[in-house]
């Protein structure tokens, strides 16, 4: 079985990138990142953005893009430009970071992400790309006794939306990562990986309370192509952690 690429979702090292984008690229490859996962350009230029990805050596299988749920007459057509740079950019996914849910969903607030979802995926599909969401633990609330995100999952047709489990906020959510993993084999082609420590605060992979060294080394990992970092918090500098968090990956011979 071929090893996933180690890639950084690029919103880890913020900080870094707002002053000095295309630099901050040059570091993460300097750390060992073979893959980026990008949250925003910076206003780049697709076409110079490109050349500088393959002047360092990385690919971008996934990119985040942010639906516009505040308004549904510009949603479709905000999500098209979107699709055009990422398409121009060479990405594989572009997936779908968040969906809004109340405190306490309903069965008509899932159906309504669910078809906005759909339509999401017929739109990245016939750009011919493929597109993805990204959990955090909300999506585990239950609506009729069954996890949000089981029944999207159920209600989505798999040819038009992938899965990108964060294996972290799964964790947080009370279930297992592993589990949800061989459910949606063949259907989870990407994971985050996320730590925390007590009180929901962000950890370097392998310090918080995950289990990232089990699990890694437990759970089937076929058909994941990319495990990519991402971390929000930090106790020293986020170039830093990004640095250890690869060096933990790589110490368990994923890197």
């Amino acid at each position: 079985m071929a090893k996933p690429v180690i890639g950084l979702q690029l919103y880890s090292v913020r900080d870094q990138t707002e002053i000095d984008f295309l630099g901050t690229l040059e570091k993460v490859a300097k750390i060992g990142y073979k893959a980026v996962e990008f949250a925003g350009y910076f206003k780049t230029p697709a076409i110079e953005l490109k050349s500088k990805l393959e002047e360092l050596g990385l690919t971008v299988p996934s990119v985040h893009v942010p639906i516009n749920f505040s308004n549904t007459q510009q949603m479709e057509s905000d999500f098209a430009g979107q699709i055009e740079y990422a398409k121009e950019l060479g990405v594989s996914y572009i997936i779908t970071p968040w969906g809004p849910l109340p405190e306490q969903p309903t069965m008509d607030n899932v159906n309504y992400l669910v078809d906005v979802l759909t339509r999401c995926g017929k739109q990245v599909k016939d750009a011919g790309m493929k597109y993805g969401y990204h959990n955090h633990d909300f999506e585990f609330k239950l609506v009729e006794k069954q996890p949000v995100i089981d029944i999207i999952l159920k209600q989505v047709p798999a040819e038009l939306m992938v899965m990108q489990f964060d294996l972290g906020w799964l964790h947080l959510a009370g279930y297992k990562a592993a589990d949800y993993l061989q459910k949606h084999k063949g259907r989870v082609p990407l994971v985050h990986l996320k730590d925390f420590s007590k009180g929901r605060k962000d950890a370097e992979i392998g310090k918080g309370e995950v289990g990232y060294e089990q699990l890694l080394s437990t759970a089937d990992l076929s058909g994941i192509s990319c495990m990519i970092v991402e971390q929000e918090q930090f106790d020293c500098g986020s170039l830093e952690s990004a640095e250890n968090n690869y060096a933990f990956l790589q110490s368990l011979g994923f890197a």
